[in-house]
């Protein structure tokens, strides 16, 4: 059975003039949006590809989690960062994971093989798949 996730947002007044708040199913927040935010950046208010950027770094740690531990190098620690960027006018242009890990055992060459096969693996990156994904990946050592 699919688990389903929801999120709802309330909007009031135009684009440019207006605002709205972005809540989550689970109730964990609500989050402030706007069209200034979105199209010249904030730093107290969210944009939906702060959202997207979300979505896709956690996918992202979990799926090289898993690849990780099914191939016997659970790792110790995973610190992944997706960027997401957004033009008005053409949309969504791309995502830039970075991700650093300490994994015992395992080589640089080694480590980037896994991240590569979690980015092509990611249902976030599968979403995304119409945009360009960019991968950075480093052992902690």
């Amino acid at each position: 059975m699919a688990v389903k996730s929801t999120a709802s947002t309330l909007w009031r007044g135009s684009l440019g003039e207006g605002s709205g708040t972005t809540s989550f199913g689970t109730g964990a927040a609500t989050l402030n949006v706007n069209w200034k935010a979105r199209s010249e950046g904030a730093e107290s208010t969210t944009t939906p590809e702060e959202l997207l950027a979300a979505a896709h770094a956690s996918c992202f740690a979990m799926a090289l989690s898993h690849g990780l531990g099914e191939a016997g190098h659970a790792p110790e620690e995973l610190q992944v960062s997706a960027e997401v960027s957004f033009q008005p006018g053409e949309g969504v242009l791309g995502s830039i994971l970075k991700v650093s890990g300490s994994v015992p055992g395992l080589s640089q060459e080694e480590f980037e093989r896994f991240a590569n096969e979690a980015k092509a693996g990611c249902p976030v990156s599968q979403a995304l798949a119409g945009i360009e994904i960019t991968l950075g990946a480093a052992t902690l050592s």
